[in-house]
């Protein structure tokens, strides 16, 4: 089913849904970016036609006529004039068609559940494995893994919190475990899965309620010689109380088991301080010993973290690698202005910088009163996290498409209002291949606008395939100062606004 017409001056359009035809929520984003970047395209969507896609149609005005199910995909394309609108669409079906290529023969028919494949496979299936759906559907498909007797990464998010409160209970008494929901990042047995990093091969073990923490974790232990064992990603509702730390604790009895893991950090975004207390009363019943990131006012962050778990192994601290900015100052009255990816990041920022700059305003506050307008937009210091479930609904993760943080800068330097720009970059396989190519424009755009010192926590190692020092050459010769470590970048910034702490 198709439609085209023009909508309003020499616009053309065309709402396309076929039938037959699915990909991973990830492929069609990274369509629609390509789509989008072509020129006299004005908005396109490439997606699943799930409610909360044609939610994000319609808004976008392009809703298609009629009734839609999930199982149809969604093509929507906006254009200046149908010439341009014609090679949008041959685009998409090229884009496509490149996708289909790379899954393997054209003559294969790839399985629609997890079951089945499970089913075809029989006793040679691996024991691993990977749901990425809408969440509307990841529960059952996780579901299905679990009862083979699998264990399960759901990289899904919006799956609700007694679905997962039960598959991992299920998990449990199965004695497999779920790595889940929003689970982003994972190393197991050295495979990196989501958005990990290239790190070494060693003796750490990593339990990660927390993405970005995770990978902040691993690659300042590969930068300092030592390597991990696993990161075992539980999601980042893991320690709340709702779900209890219920993956939490089943990944530390299979580290405890693992002969290549010799210590265990756990890592979360603040937890609920009941459940890191039970896990805190686990761990200590465990042979291998736990040592504790968990951010929260009263506790270290990550750095630190690692620092004190390199203390315990003998190894000396390294200096974290950096590359300084400009003799510069903020002016007087400057704001701290945080545009992060990671919300594990972006919460530490603000547990280093709320001391000495007092309430940060934010879309994912430290305090419920402290929460940013849908605009996301207000005066003083704030700290935002793209990466929000609800910033990432219908497009992809500001790890890969840095446009709404691009527009968020090109405000910051517009604004009348002093500030020091605060980011994180985080590499790593699935991320941007290099960010630095679409940040170094807007930086350099904005401190031509107005005096801005720019802080950037870049998250990566050598290995990786956009390599620190390159992205790190890069933004420092756009003029901004480059930490390894997110707390040393905030504290940077802090030094900036003559507020350290």
């Amino acid at each position: 089913m198709s439609s085209s017409a023009p909508a309003g001056g020499d616009a053309a359009v065309s709402v396309q849904l076929r039938s037959g035809v699915y990909a991973d929520s990830v492929k069609l984003m990274q369509v629609s970016r390509r789509i989008g970047a072509r020129d006299g395209v004005s908005a396109v969507l490439v997606a699943m036609a799930t409610p909360l896609n044609l939610e994000l149609a319609e808004g976008m005005g392009l809703a298609p006529d009629g009734g839609a199910s999930p199982e149809q995909l969604l093509i929507a394309v906006r254009a200046e004039d149908d010439d341009a609108l014609a090679a949008a669409l041959a685009d998409v079906d090229a884009a496509l068609a490149e996708r289909e290529r790379s899954t393997g023969s054209a003559d294969a028919i790839p399985h629609r559940t997890i079951g089945a494949g499970l089913d075809e496979l029989a006793h040679d299936a691996p024991a691993l494995a990977i749901v990425s759906v809408p969440g509307a559907y990841a529960a059952a498909e996780a579901a299905d893994a679990i009862a083979a007797g699998r264990s399960v990464l759901v990289f899904s998010d919006g799956v609700p919190v007694e679905q997962e409160v039960a598959l991992k209970r299920a998990a449990h008494e199965a004695g497999v475990l779920v790595m889940g929901p929003d689970c982003g990042t994972a190393i197991v047995s050295g495979v990196a899965l989501g958005f990990a990093n290239v790190v070494r091969p060693g003796p750490v073990g990593l339990v990660a309620a927390s993405g970005t923490g995770a990978q902040q974790v691993s690659c300042l232990l590969d930068m300092a010689g030592v390597g991990v064992s696993h990161v075992l990603g539980v999601g980042g509702r893991d320690l709340s109380e709702a779900v209890g730390g219920l993956a939490t604790l089943d990944a530390l009895a299979a580290l405890d088991t693992d002969p290549a893991t010799e210590r265990v950090l756990v890592v979360s975004k603040p937890p609920a301080p009941a459940v890191v207390a039970a896990v805190e009363e686990f761990a200590a019943g465990l042979s291998v010993p736990v040592r504790s990131a968990t951010l929260s006012a009263e506790t270290p962050d990550l750095t630190a973290a690692v620092e004190a778990l390199l203390a315990d192994l003998g190894r000396d601290v390294p200096e974290w690698p950096s590359r300084p900015g400009p003799a510069e100052q903020a002016a007087p009255g400057a704001v701290l202005k945080g545009l992060y990816s990671g919300g594990t990041l972006a919460d530490e920022a603000m547990l280093l910088a709320s001391p000495a700059l007092g309430g940060i305003r934010s879309n994912t506050p430290l305090e419920p009163d402290l929460h940013l307008g849908t605009d996301l937009s207000a005066s003083g210091h704030l700290v935002i996290d793209f990466g929000d479930d609800a910033l990432t609904v219908g497009r992809a993760h500001p790890m890969i498409d840095p446009t709404l943080r691009l527009e968020a800068i090109a405000g910051v330097a517009a604004s009348d209002e002093a500030a020091v720009l605060l980011l994180d970059v985080v590499l790593g396989y699935g991320a941007d291949p290099d960010p630095a190519g679409a940040l170094v424009p807007a930086l350099q755009a904005a401190r031509a606008r107005k005096s801005l010192p720019v802080v950037v926590a870049l998250i990566g190692t050598e290995g990786d395939p956009q390599a620190w020092s390159r992205q790190a050459d890069a933004l420092a010769a756009a003029g901004a100062a480059v930490f390894a470590s997110n707390a040393a970048a905030t504290r940077y910034a802090l030094d900036l606004l003559g507020a350290s702490t």
